[in-house]
């Protein structure tokens, strides 16, 4: 896949999956390189990014695996921004069908 159309992609992907259950960063990895051909390094800058932006908190957890795990969650500000993009991106893939589909007729 391009690697423009991931990088638009992630922020929602990371949000949506962030809206059904709080994750730290490395299970947030594991998930999207499931999907996504990505480095491991693409996600915490994002991770950032949106907690900066305010869209998300994070917390400490300890963990019976070794040491305390920070977790990411959703603020209100967060749900609000996720609610934004799913509308512009089904808004895009309605664009781009029409062109796509259209080509193939």
């Amino acid at each position: 896949m391009n690697n423009q159309f991931k990088k638009g992609a992630l922020d929602l992907c990371v949000l949506s999956l962030l809206a059904k259950d709080d994750y730290y960063g490395y299970q947030l990895i594991q998930l999207v390189t499931n999907e996504f051909s990505i480095s491991e390094g693409t996600i915490y800058p994002i991770l950032r990014r949106l907690s900066k932006e305010g869209y998300l908190e994070t917390y400490m957890q300890l963990s019976s695996e070794g040491p305390s795990r920070k977790y990411y969650q959703l603020t209100e500000a967060g749900k609000d921004h996720l609610k934004q993009l799913r509308v512009e991106w089904e808004n895009l893939k309605r664009s781009v069908d029409y062109f796509v589909l259209k080509g193939d007729r």
